[in-house]
């Protein structure tokens, strides 16, 4: 049977947009399940806290509990990985730290390509590095350092967190801009380079700003610069290292990643209650509290802010070497 032409135009429009409406119907019944955000941290540090709180008020706003699994391992290449491989239903979640933009480098072998595999949904918020040296260090400002590093090369210990670690980046980038020769010197942790920092067995560490604000605070440590672009509210007093490196920017940064093709009408519904979480007072002071600044904006403001993120630390991989262990 042959149609008249103007029925089968409506007819080929319904079948466009019911597709559409369908998916419209489905975001707006998200979620219906409980959903999952992975951590690729265990229980108890600064990404596990920051994916709770995000969790508790997603799960208040939306009506199904958003319930944190932490994987660890592998630099976070094992969370990321699981997040690739699940469903793209918006039931499967990443967080998202500067360790995956620093990954994409340092691995030689994975078995994805973040910024291919992991589709962007919300940026959370940046948070300081501090440049931090032993009080018997002789130098009290960066310049001084700087000056100190190069009339003595090769004898200063950079402490980090391990290889590839946030703190390990920040020190490589600040040697490829000064040009000064620092000995890095990796730990199984924070933690214990921070004990080998206070005890004077290294000289400077670029670790983050919670767990060495409160030595500072004691005088058990000095701190030098904040890593981030701009100074921190936290120590409102201290420069940039910027300020005397110029195009230095170092800083951990946070958000919420799922797998490709999740449906764009999940992910902006996500990305709209993740943006009101950001401009509530009681989040922004528990955001405050983890040393972070807010870094609210939509999905493609993430996106660009992760390929810039891999862009630069490929680079700061590649000058200092580094491998994954």
């Amino acid at each position: 049977m042959k149609l008249p032409r103007r029925q089968f135009l409506y007819l080929a429009a319904g079948a466009v947009v019911l597709p559409a409406i369908s998916r419209i119907a489905w975001a707006q019944a998200y979620p219906s399940r409980p959903v999952r955000i992975i951590v690729g941290f265990a229980p108890g540090g600064g990404s596990d806290i920051l994916a709770r709180v995000l969790g508790q008020w997603l799960s208040e706003r939306l009506g199904q509990p958003f319930v944190v699994e932490n994987r660890p391992g592998a630099g976070t290449n094992l969370a990321t990985e699981m997040v690739v491989k699940a469903p793209a239903d918006g039931y499967t979640l990443l967080l998202v730290g500067g360790a995956a933009a620093i990954n994409a480098t340092l691995y030689d072998k994975l078995d994805f390509v973040l910024l291919r595999d992991i589709a962007p949904v919300a940026s959370i918020m940046r948070q300081p590095n501090v440049m931090v040296v032993n009080p018997s260090f002789p130098a009290k400002t960066v310049a001084e350092f700087i000056t100190y590093a190069k009339a003595n090369p090769g004898k200063i210990n950079m402490a980090s967190g391990g290889n590839g670690s946030g703190a390990h980046v920040a020190g490589e980038l600040f040697k490829m801009l000064t040009g000064v020769a620092l000995v890095h010197v990796p730990y199984r942790g924070e933690a214990p380079a921070l004990t080998d920092l206070l005890g004077g067995q290294v000289h400077v560490m670029f670790g983050t700003l919670p767990a060495a604000i409160e030595h500072v605070r004691a005088g058990k440590l000095r701190a030098l610069a904040v890593t981030t672009g701009a100074r921190s509210e936290a120590l409102a007093e201290l420069p940039t290292v910027g300020e005397s490196v110029p195009g230095y920017e170092a800083s951990g940064m946070y958000g919420v990643g799922a797998p490709t093709n999740t449906p764009s009408e999940i992910i902006d519904r996500l990305n709209t209650e993740i943006n009101a979480a950001l401009s509530d007072s009681k989040i922004n002071a528990r955001l405050a509290d983890l040393g972070g600044t807010v870094l609210a904006g939509p999905p493609p403001a993430f996106g660009k802010l992760l390929s810039e993120e891999v862009e630069k630390w490929a680079k700061v991989v590649k000058f200092s070497g580094m491998k994954s262990e």
